[in-house]
């Protein structure tokens, strides 16, 4: 049994899709499926039940999620050995946005915790112009937001990763049984407008370019609230692969699919003042996520 198979298990798991997986990991479809199968022999189980809407854990599956999200933390933990101690003390602070909060940071505060314990890592959540202000001003050392969204020139930027937008379906949604949907097919159902971090100026900018415009029926922001609309057939959005889980709060299920526009992706990233040096609690930081999601991965 190899890292690398339990780390498309892992993923394909958690996305519920190969082909998902296969993005996230940056590599092609059919690796993934091969490690699925080869530990589907070195278990002697059944993993996944396979349909058209996506992978689904088995009994087995599910026991050796729970085992292969140990190994891994234990690989994680063995290769940082050389990079804990006493380079990681100090404080910092860091601005957030929602999402990035919501979705992303919450792991990787756990994984910093554990690098550099003597690490203080003070975290604020706030609006992009509020961060913006705030590194130019100096109140923050760096902070973790879209970038895709800046618009501060000041401000030296990295991506960590793109997250690509599709559409989001109810199960039985006609849409989910279909490879590709054009943005005018889209334009002609109920839209959940989602307008949190920025999300909605995001998705008008891309609409502006097309021949209709979406039927908004509802704006909120909160993420769940469109997870559920969508999962009770209410509506379709268009959202971040970042941000998708395949379940309502009431336990419906929820499809992605293409469009035949490219939407421009949910880019994820650091920011700093570009007039001033990186601190070294700061560099630490950046140099973790950097080795998280730029370096060459197993």
């Amino acid at each position: 049994m190899q890292i690398r198979q339990l780390k498309y298990f892992v993923a394909t798991a958690e996305s519920g899709q190969v082909s998902r997986a296969a993005v996230a990991l940056s590599v092609s479809q059919s690796s993934v499926t091969t490690a699925i199968r080869e530990l589907e022999v070195e278990t002697a189980s059944k993993l996944f039940e396979r349909s058209a809407q996506g992978m689904e854990l088995t009994q087995a599956g599910r026991e050796l999620l729970a085992v292969a999200y140990e190994i891994l933390a234990k690989v994680e933990e063995a290769s940082n050995i050389g990079q804990r101690g006493g380079s990681g003390k100090g404080s910092l602070s860091i601005a957030v946005t929602y999402t990035v909060m919501g979705y992303f940071l919450p792991y990787h505060l756990d994984r910093l915790s554990r690098l550099h314990p003597d690490l203080k890592i003070s975290v604020f959540e706030m609006n992009r112009e509020v961060i913006e202000e705030g590194l130019i001003s100096n109140r923050f050392d760096l902070a973790v937001l879209l970038t895709s969204n800046i618009t501060t020139p000041e401000l030296e930027t990295e991506t960590l990763f793109r997250s690509p937008r599709r559409l989001w379906v109810g199960n039985s949604h006609p849409f989910a049984q279909r490879r590709k949907v054009s943005m005018e097919e889209i334009g002609e159902e109920d839209y959940i407008m989602l307008t949190v971090d920025e999300a909605a100026h995001t998705a008008m900018k891309y609409w502006s370019m097309q021949k209709v415009q979406p039927k908004v029926s509802l704006r909120t922001s909160s993420i769940e609230a469109v997870r559920s609309m969508v999962a009770n057939q209410q509506g379709v959005t268009i959202l971040s692969d970042m941000v998708y889980r395949p379940w309502s709060l009431e336990g419906k299920r929820i499809q992605t699919v293409q469009t035949d526009f490219s939407v421009p992706s949910m880019d994820v990233g650091l920011a700093w003042p570009r007039s001033a040096e990186l601190s070294r609690e700061a560099q630490l930081i950046h140099d973790y996520f950097r080795r998280s999601f730029i370096a060459p991965q197993l």
